[in-house]
């Protein structure tokens, strides 16, 4: 074992994320002197699968939000036994994490306290062999800067009231390289709230950073982003397409999806798959994410069946990043890509294995932030390090969302030459919007 990768301290701490609640920070040192520190996110739309937090419940703090739970966590049980392990040794680290948590959900030491000992750990491997963490992680090949899916109208739990779809997306197809998609995002999204104040409507933003608009619905939302989008000089469907994620299992009561903006009564599946399919035949959409609830596999496996040609069909409170769901899906067809997100599962090393099942499958797969977030960019170089070329980290505004942008603009320069950004629909993706 080289020295400087042997891990002498592990500590861990309560910080705030973007939405004010707590959360948790660990830092990691090596020998040596190196220190890394890793921050936790957290979700609002959360699936009933998904690693489980740790909060402390106390009213007297944080509204019951703490995580000095999960801190003690670390640095009583975690800690004392990582000391003198081997900070390169990830998969053997994240295993063990598990096998002392020893349930199935992380419900004994906490999600939020192993993911962030998995991180700060992985960053401490990175520093102890001087490489950036997305070469650390994804090895020489490590070259495809993502495709930014920029969520720039907020909706569903990430507001309070307005649209029920929970997210409208810019997809930058058209730019040659990842510094323009983020100068096309940021451009529209400038131009786009220029518009909402002529209209008259609310423009505060939500917790992606999007605009939360008065607005009738979601028709009505793309056809703003689309006229914002050629205000800035951008044509939809070839410099810029949109991606939705209506988080669907929001919104479902009593086995109808209830949209109240656009009918009172609600919808069967069979009626919101028919919505869906006028929208993508209507806009120039590429991507679709939980257009039906975590329970309904039955409407995943019917769109998919109908609409998986054309359009990427993403299940994400569907799978929440577990191996065991993603299997599932892949033999069921039910979708033909996942969103990937870390604390959804728990560690990297089974984030890494997630994304490798989408690889061996021929799935697609995006790397995802969460609605609270930090300000640590560990998610720009893990998009890199996966290559799949898709990333979702919000909206062109608040700290927490550029903190990962700029990172990726780091790494494109740092790359130079080498680094490789491509559209991920141009492939085998019919867009009924072109026909």
């Amino acid at each position: 074992m080289k020295n400087q990768s042997v891990i002498e301290e592990v500590r861990a701490m309560e910080i705030l994320d973007s939405r004010g609640n707590p959360t948790v920070r660990v830092h990691v040192r090596i020998q040596g002197g190196q220190q890394v520190s890793a921050s936790v996110p957290s979700g609002a739309s959360t699936g009933q699968y998904e690693a489980v937090e740790m909060r402390d419940g106390d009213p007297r703090r944080y509204h019951g939000l703490g995580v000095l739970k999960a801190v003690q966590n670390i640095n009583e049980v975690i800690a004392p036994r990582l000391i003198g392990r081997n900070a390169e040794k990830q998969k053997e680290i994240d295993c063990f994490l598990c096998e002392l948590d020893g349930t199935s959900n992380k419900s004994f030491l906490g999600a939020n306290a192993i993911l962030g000992v998995s991180m700060a750990v992985a960053k401490a491997g990175a520093s102890a062999e001087k490489l950036p963490l997305y070469e650390w992680l994804g090895g020489r090949k490590a070259v495809r800067l993502p495709m930014p899916m920029m969520n720039i109208l907020n909706g569903g739990k990430h507001t309070h009231g307005g649209l029920t779809f929970q997210e409208f997306m810019i997809v930058p197809v058209g730019a040659p390289s990842f510094r323009e998609a983020l100068r096309y995002g940021a451009e529209i999204f400038h131009s786009l709230k220029i518009l909402l104040e002529e209209r008259g409507c609310v423009s505060s933003v939500g917790d992606e950073g999007g605009f939360v608009p008065s607005i009738k619905g979601p028709e009505e939302a793309c056809e703003l982003i689309l006229k914002a989008a050629e205000r800035a000089g951008y044509m939809p469907g070839r410099d810029i397409c949109l991606a939705l994620d209506p988080a669907a299992t929001s919104f479902l009561q009593n086995g109808l999806y209830m949209i109240p903006e656009l009918e009172e009564k609600g919808k069967t599946k069979e009626e919101l798959e028919e919505f869906y399919l006028q929208m993508i035949q209507k806009y120039p959409i590429v991507s679709l994410e939980d257009g039906f609830a975590e329970t309904d596999w039955d409407g995943f496996r019917e769109q998919t069946k109908q609409m998986g040609d054309h359009l990427q069909i993403v299940g994400d409170d569907l799978f929440v990043t577990n191996s065991r769901l993603i299997k599932q899906g892949i033999r069921e067809k039910s979708a033909n890509a996942v969103l990937i997100k870390l604390n959804q599962i728990g560690t990297v090393s089974e984030t890494i294995k997630a994304v490798n099942l989408c690889r061996k499958a021929g799935w697609n797969y995006v790397i995802s932030h969460r609605s609270g977030e930090t300000e640590d960019s560990f998610l720009a170089d893990f998009a890199v390090a996966m290559k799949g070329g898709q990333i979702k980290t919000g909206s062109l505004c608040r700290g927490e969302r550029t903190a990962k942008y700029n990172r990726l603009l780091e790494i494109e320069e740092e790359l130079g030459d080498r680094a490789v950004f491509t559209n991920p629909f141009q492939s085998d993706m019919r867009i009924p919007f072109f026909d």
